[in-house]
């Protein structure tokens, strides 16, 4: 087998994914094509990460995350997440690394997550979307290994083990 499709057909048109379906020797697979999105563990001064509280719908409830966004068109990883973060929490500034990126469920979806880290970020005053309910927790880094539990979100976990890891 090869690593790309015999042939490829778009099935629909969304606006933040597409769907198409790839044919691989006789086996159709829909995928969801998306354009990839940046996670950020940012840690201010006080030695404690923001997290945010919001709605999936998907999920049916409200998921304990990271702060976290879908790339703009022409828009790199890091401007992706600088802006992300300023506008779901207000943070800026700060030391960046990447620490990782990831297929988020390459089962059926071609979205890669870029996982940053933003070390000594300061406080400032939130934009967020008009459709976001953002509840912002903040957790002292003190605390992630024994609160991982709290969490259901497949970034957040990996991205603060990542972290955690990247620390020792």
């Amino acid at each position: 087998m090869t690593d790309a499709p015999d042939r490829v057909r778009r099935v629909y048109d969304g606006k933040l994914f597409d769907v198409v379906v790839d044919e691989w020797a006789g086996r159709e697979r829909e995928i969801v094509e998306h354009p990839g999105a940046t996670a950020i563990v940012a840690v201010d001064r006080d030695g404690c990460v923001t997290l945010v509280r919001q709605l999936r719908e998907a999920a049916r409830k409200r998921l304990l995350e990271l702060p976290a966004g879908t790339l703009e068109p022409g828009e790199s990883p890091l401007e992706s997440a600088r802006r992300e973060l300023a506008e779901e929490v207000g943070l800026h500034g700060g030391r960046w690394r990447e620490l990782a990126a990831f297929y988020t469920t390459p089962g059926f979806c071609r979205e890669r997550m870029h996982l940053f880290v933003a070390e000594g970020v300061e406080r400032g005053t939130a934009s967020p979307e008009e459709d976001e309910e953002i509840e912002i927790v903040r957790w002292r880094v003190e605390e992630i290994a024994e609160r991982l539990g709290e969490l259901e979100d497949a970034k957040t976990i990996a991205g603060l083990l990542l972290f955690l890891q990247a620390r020792a």
